[in-house]
């Protein structure tokens, strides 16, 4: 999708003439940002030397002078006549520094101290007046000036802004004429030739003579970086639109950032210092994100939701959005945002994301759910192929022949768990691959073959086989007893699978079961000892059910069963194990010994069908690697629920030891076929008298119920007897008041 998208635009941070701390955005067609920023340096460049050219000129000089020469000659004339006033009035004008002063004269010559002393108050009166109309005239004189400046600097700041507009408006209008098409750039370009018209003494000032002393003074911000471009976004080498990957979701990674420099001490930042964030770069295609690695830093989630819920892009300190004191900063223009984002995560966060944060089922609403594995199609099967040459060929690893193609096929299948499947955990079997080409090069062979393959595969799993081989000791010296050899009521090996997330291997686990006379039903010692999970606690209890089911519709179930794993010191959970746990129930109440080289996986349901199990592979192998530690008699073996043959993907072992007959794997349905398995003897049916079969499993389980039941009744018999005789004798009451009393109570 992205290939076939429109290219987005480029964007560019510009100083802002209006008000510097928010540097203003400029969007630009793909590719066209940087050619701006070239634009902008050669303009800037071409004004300094046209303004140096335009300033130097002898007509500007001319023009200049002339105007300062008019303006002398108004302001000698005026003086002149303020002078000839002065001389009227019989004074003269002395300039003194920072101020003009009157003096009275006789006989055209200056009066002295002395002189003036001796005049009359009345001669003094009328000289202080004169001198105060002289004054006056002498200030209007001194306005006259300023003025004359004032109009004179006017006149030579319209000069300086003709040549300046002179020799500037043709290069920035050849900009205007390059981007027509783009009002912010026409609107930025007027403020430019303002500016420069505003600042020219910046661009016709000779360079400080000494840089280092003003540098130690305190650093100064150089002037021409307002007219620089910074490219925060540039499109030019992309096709289609961008597809990025953010790892490490953080504030700054996500959204950008100001940065600052220090220069002295002192801290210093511009538009120039704006750095792009994963947002600016996905605008206009897609983003990609960890939502874990994104819950984990706060302020990019809640930052994030904003982006999307407002469709901009605010650059700003983090610190400054929880409200912490920071240094003065930039505040950049938000730019406009509009990208799909992708969170990639486990469910379990979406459905807390979805439950816990109003706004993430407003925000998030496409929902993709990725199997972990594929159909084993003709297809399927060349992807998947193509995978693993694509590996090869990037990591620059050995090729692979069609055996070892075969054999990596089959151990994705093994991954999935089901032959007609293939596992889409890519990272696993890659990691195969590179192992295998390890072995292949250490035997000098450039190609990978079947056997490479399988030895990397036996390899990782030896090397995380501790547990499971120190288990398989303790079964070989007897610690963990376990028997493959006798025929034992009430007793069957289950099969149990240990996980530790890069291995898991199958474990046999004994069952036993001791019947009893009573109405406690099915006790389990696990639920007991408070070690059974909930699912392993209801497997039990289904138990109940199928019993009931088969055997309580005529007669009541008058029984006492405990059930336990033994030697098993952990929790157990999962029901897995619940065939097995009717069989030796059966078996204890039939009095018909189980095989115990036989053992049981799969859990059943109240009405005696057997239910698929995971793990299938690893409990055969498990029970196998027993087997034949102890050697293979050809009696042993597995038996499964029928469900579960497409789950088949065994070692060549296993299955070349089924093939010579040494092993065996046994699919069932139901109950009934399992327990003719383990016991050589028909289940039986129910007849129409509801009665079972005779000589039959079912047969005999009904015959030992119905046997203790009777035992029980009589036991309550006697024992209701003989409390009624006691109460009497006790309580000299009656047989009638008694079994009166027992009603009530």
């Amino acid at each position: 999708f992205a290939k076939k998208d429109k290219t987005p635009d480029d964007w560019c941070y510009v100083h802002n003439f209006d008000n510097p701390y928010e540097p203003r955005k400029i969007r630009l067609p793909a590719g066209k940002g940087k050619v701006f920023k070239e634009d902008m340096r050669n303009l800037l460049e071409e004004a300094r030397q046209a303004l140096l050219k335009a300033f130097e000129s002898d007509d500007f000089a001319a023009k200049r002078e002339e105007i300062f020469k008019i303006m002398d000659k108004k302001k000698q004339d005026f003086f002149m006549k303020v002078e000839r006033l002065a001389q009227d009035e019989g004074f003269i004008i002395k300039h003194a520094p920072g101020k003009v002063i009157t003096v009275p004269t006789i006989n055209g010559d200056a009066m002295t101290d002395d002189e003036f002393q001796k005049l009359s108050d009345k001669d003094k009166k009328i000289i202080f007046k004169k001198q105060d109309k002289i004054q006056i005239e002498i200030k209007a004189a001194l306005r006259f000036n300023r003025e004359l400046e004032r109009e004179s600097n006017m006149q030579v700041r319209e000069l300086e802004e003709g040549i300046a507009l002179f020799a500037t408006k043709i290069l920035i209008d050849e900009l205007k004429e390059k981007y027509e098409k783009v009002e912010d750039v026409l609107h930025y370009l007027e403020q430019i030739q303002d500016d420069i018209l505003g600042n020219l003494v910046e661009f016709i000032k000779p360079p400080k003579a000494d840089p280092m002393a003003a540098m130690m003074q305190g650093y100064v911000q150089p002037f021409f970086t307002r007219y620089e471009v910074n490219v925060l976004i540039d499109n030019s080498g992309l096709k289609g639109a961008p597809v990025i990957i953010e790892l490490n979701p953080t504030h700054n990674n996500l959204f950008g950032k100001v940065e600052k420099e220090s220069q002295m001490g002192t801290l210093y930042t511009d538009f120039n210092l704006i750095r792009k964030g994963a947002l600016h770069e996905a605008n206009g295609g897609f983003l990609v994100i960890p939502v874990e690695d994104l819950l984990r830093n706060y302020l990019s989630w809640d930052g994030l939701k904003r982006a999307i819920r407002n469709k901009d892009i605010i650059i700003e300190d983090a610190g400054e959005r929880l409200g912490f004191l920071t240094t003065k900063s930039l505040k950049p223009q938000p730019i406009p945002f509009d990208a799909r984002i992708i969170l990639l995560g486990e469910p379990m966060l979406y459905y807390l994301l979805y439950e816990y944060d109003s706004e993430f089922k407003e925000l998030f609403k496409v929902k993709a759910e990725f199997d972990t594995s594929m159909e084993f199609s003709a297809k399927n099967l060349n992807d998947f192929l193509s995978f693993i040459c694509k590996i090869c060929k990037e990591e620059n690893l050995s090729t692979l022949d069609n055996t070892a193609l075969a054999s990596v096929a089959e151990y994705a299948c093994r991954l999935a768990e089901d032959r007609d499947k293939i596992s889409t955990r890519f990272g696993e079997v890659a990691d195969i691959i590179r192992e295998a080409v390890f072995y292949a090069k250490n035997e000098n062979k450039k190609t990978v073959t079947a056997k490479h393959i399988q030895k990397a595969i036996n390899e990782k799993f030896y090397r995380s086989g501790l547990i499971r081989e120190k288990i398989k000791e303790m079964i070989s010296r007897g610690i963990i007893m376990i028997d493959l050899e006798e025929e034992v009521v009430g007793q069957v090996n289950g099969l149990a699978v240990i996980d530790f997330g890069d291995v898991s291997f199958g474990k046999p686990s004994k069952i036993t079961v001791s019947t009893g006379v009573g109405r406690d039903g099915l006790l389990d010692i696990e639920r007991e000892a408070k070690l059974g999970g909930p699912i392993h606690s209801k497997g039990v209890m289904i138990l109940n059910g199928f019993i009931n089911e088969m055997f309580g519709k005529e007669n009541p179930v008058s029984l006492t069963a405990s059930l336990v794993f033994e030697q098993s010191y952990s929790e157990v959970e999962g029901d897995s194990a619940s065939s097995a746990e009717l069989y030796s129930i059966l078996s204890s109440l039939s009095g018909l010994p189980i095989h115990q080289g036989i053992a049981v996986t799969g859990s059943v349901n109240q009405k005696g069908e057997v239910q698929a199990i995971g793990g299938v592979n690893e409990k055969i192998e498990g029970f196998f690697d027993v087997c034949q530690m102890k050697g293979l008699t050809g009696r042993q073996g597995v038996m499964i629920p029928f469900s579960n043959l497409s789950n088949l993907m065994l070692k060549e072992e296993v299955t070349g030891a089924i093939a010579k007959g040494k092993f065996s794997v046994w699919a069932v349905k139901t109950i009934d076929e399992g327990i003719e398995v383990l016991t050589g003897v028909k289940a039986g049916k129910r007849l129409k008298n509801g009665n079972f079969q005779k000589d039959t499993v079912y047969d005999k389980v009904a015959e030992r119920l119905k046997m203790m039941a009777k035992k029980m009744e009589k036991s309550v018999n006697n024992y209701r007897k003989d409390a009624e005789v006691k109460v009497v004798s006790k309580k000299e009451k009656t047989i009638g008041d008694f079994q009166k009393s027992l009603r009530k109570n």
